[in-house]
């Protein structure tokens, strides 16, 4: 490939690079918060998170973006940049399946913890900050790893509405050289190597929160 073909490829590297950040961290929001509530006292703050798990999990992630890019505009007459939409559409897909990591593990902490909690007289936004997540998030990170790599795979339907992320770019450099075989393998590649770094960071991640639970 000339060198010109491979800045379009890079281009599309960053924008990937890019919306998996802001997805991720929208995902990460939205699945705590929902986790959390899930595990609440009130039935109304545990059916309205359990309202939004169930939809957004519901929905393919592929229709949510066409909806986000094409409907909402329509409906109420709001424009989002590509970036946006995407962060959007793919945050509140995947916070959706990371509320349930969360939930999870919140309910599988001992409840002596946190009946401790209570002895203590600690509110129930202490008994969560300072009891539960700091037993519950290490056990979090292997789920929340594999939802991060989904995440990535996850970007490249945003290329369908003319994002330039990698999947895109790859698919102009294909036209260009007329090669499918060539630029379908460096787009694997590319795709492979940051899944391993993004899980070798998550076990890094891992192993640190373990270990300060230990001490």
């Amino acid at each position: 490939m000339t060198a010109g073909l491979w800045e379009i490829v890079l281009r599309g590297v960053g924008v990937t690079l890019q919306l998996l950040v802001y997805s991720a961290l929208l995902a990460a929001a939205m699945s705590f918060v929902a986790g959390a509530a899930r595990t609440h006292r009130s039935w109304l703050v545990r059916f309205v998170a359990g309202l939004y798990t169930e939809v957004f999990r519901g929905i393919s992630a592929l229709v949510m973006i066409f909806w986000v890019f094409f409907v909402l505009p329509v409906a109420f007459g709001w424009q989002l940049v590509p970036m946006w939409a995407g962060t959007l559409a793919l945050g509140l897909t995947y916070g959706a399946y990371g509320s349930e990591i969360v939930r999870g593990a919140l309910a599988a902490v001992d409840p002596a913890q946190r009946e401790g909690g209570v002895a203590l007289g600690f509110t129930p936004w202490q008994r969560l900050r300072l009891i539960l997540l700091p037993q519950a998030v290490p056990e979090m990170i292997p789920s929340f790893s594999n939802l991060l790599i989904e995440l990535l795979k996850g970007t490249a339907l945003v290329s369908i509405t003319g994002m330039g992320d990698l999947a895109f770019s790859g698919n102009l450099v294909r036209l260009a050289l007329q090669q499918s075989a060539q630029i379908y393998a460096y787009l694997l590649l590319i795709y492979f190597v940051i899944a391993f770094l993004l899980t070798r960071g998550m076990r890094g991640l891992e192993r640190r929160l373990k270990a300060e639970v230990a001490r």
